[in-house]
């Protein structure tokens, strides 16, 4: 029998190839495409919607291969009827709404091309800070548009840092744990000949493919964990978590566990690392404490008029200028300030202070001058299991270990460290 929407009306539900209509416009993948220029069909999804949020009480949705669903006939369109409805509809238009700004029709790959009221998966920076820790060349320049929400991307009018959903695995790919102990994905159990799912995932098992007993093996991945999470958790934009990510979940090397509901696609809480999910919490605290890491608007370097100081500086490790050009460039530090355009600027000496050592030696770094009143306090060290830091720092320079991340907050003298 034909069933569902292809029983009740199959060229209204669906989009179809033109003169060829017993075949189905794919660009999702999934072997069919919802054809929301159909009024009815628009209708539709806009009323199911609706009850998810006055019924079921969600406060906003992820798209899946948004690109779909603003892919009009002469292409996709930010405009388009589907994502203007959105716009205009009274309920929906309070809700948050998040893009996975691509699928695989015709000019699917979309980033940054979503109205000013969506979000977007960042998939740039999920790639770039992958292949930054992971030691490739001309990462670094790529890096330091991250950590500053992406305004290469999202700084046309309207958009703002939090447009940049920030991520460093998600449920398509592998976890951020297999990013550290997998080569290659291991799709078998699949049934598809590990055909299926992501194939560049800027991965490294230091050595060993899968687990490993090599205790040294074992706390280079660590690390590399914790430095990945530590970036995502410093960079402006919105960070999201895959679930299980903050206590080093696995999925044994499957990147596409979309059919697997059994243990390689379970979060197994028995075998969480309690040391990296209280590393979490420390980074998220750190993140709550510091509203110049949450702020909306890009910064450029711009002076404060309260105090000449620009809202983002870059420098290397001795505090002299940065050498961007250098394609060998692993080093280097950044401050963030308020910016120079938000009301506290003046006044509030809230700013982080961040050495990113991606060698393989420890270094000194040259702190930056505190302003009259603050100090320096070491924050966040990813060379540390256990973050009980928050310790001051009275001298000019501190050490920063090899692989690493350290994070300086600027505190009022007399304050709690």
């Amino acid at each position: 029998p034909t069933l569902s929407f292809r029983g009740l009306d199959n060229a209204s539900y669906y989009r179809l190839l033109a003169g060829q209509p017993r075949y189905y416009v794919n660009d999702t993948g999934c072997g069919n495409t919802m054809n929301v220029s159909h009024p009815f069909v628009l209708r539709m999804v806009l009323d199911s919607l609706r009850f998810w949020v006055e019924c079921m009480g969600v406060d906003g949705f992820r798209f899946d291969l948004a690109t779909t669903l603003g892919r009009e006939d002469h292409g996709f369109d930010p405009w388009g009827g589907f994502l203007d409805a959105l716009r205009q509809d009274p309920v929906l238009s309070q809700v948050r709404m998040i893009a996975e700004p691509w699928d695989v029709g015709p000019g699917g790959y979309q980033l940054g091309g979503f109205p000013a009221e969506f979000s977007e998966w960042n998939d740039s920076y999920r790639d770039t800070v992958r292949r930054y820790w992971r030691g490739d060349d001309h990462s670094a320049q790529e890096l330091g548009s991250r950590l500053l929400g992406s305004a290469d991307k999202f700084g046309q009018a309207g958009r703002s840092s939090r447009s940049s959903i920030n991520f460093v695995a998600a449920h398509d790919g592998f976890t951020l744990a297999d990013t550290t102990r997998f080569a290659a994905k291991h799709n078998a159990a699949n049934l598809a000949n590990n055909q299926d799912g992501h194939h560049a995932n800027f991965s490294d098992n230091f050595g060993v493919e899968g687990e490993a007993d090599d205790a040294d093996v074992q706390a280079r991945r660590h690390r590399r964990i914790r430095n990945m999470l530590a970036t995502l958790f410093l960079s402006q934009g919105t960070p999201m978590l895959l679930a299980g990510d903050e206590f080093g979940n696995s999925q044994n090397g499957n990147n596409n566990a979309y059919c697997q509901d059994n243990e390689i696609g379970w979060v197994n809480w028995d075998r969480a690392d309690a040391n990296l999910l209280e590393f979490v919490e420390a980074l998220s605290a750190f993140r709550r404490a510091h509203p110049c890491l949450r702020q909306a608007r890009f910064l450029h370097g711009a002076l404060r008029e309260g105090d000449g100081l620009p809202d983002v500086e870059w420098t290397d490790f001795t505090g002299g200028p940065l050498h961007w050009r250098d394609p060998g460039l692993s080093n280097f530090c950044l401050i963030i300030r308020c910016s120079a355009e938000a009301a506290q600027a003046a006044s509030d000496g809230d700013a982080v202070f961040m050495a990113f050592n991606r060698s393989g030696d420890a270094m000194e770094v040259t702190l930056p001058i505190a302003n009259p009143g603050w100090r320096w306090v070491r924050g966040i060290d990813t060379s540390l299991v256990a973050q009980d830091v928050n310790e001051s720092v009275e001298a000019a320079t501190s050490l920063v270990a090899a692989h690493s991340v350290v994070a300086f907050a600027c505190q009022p003298d007399g304050a709690e460290a």
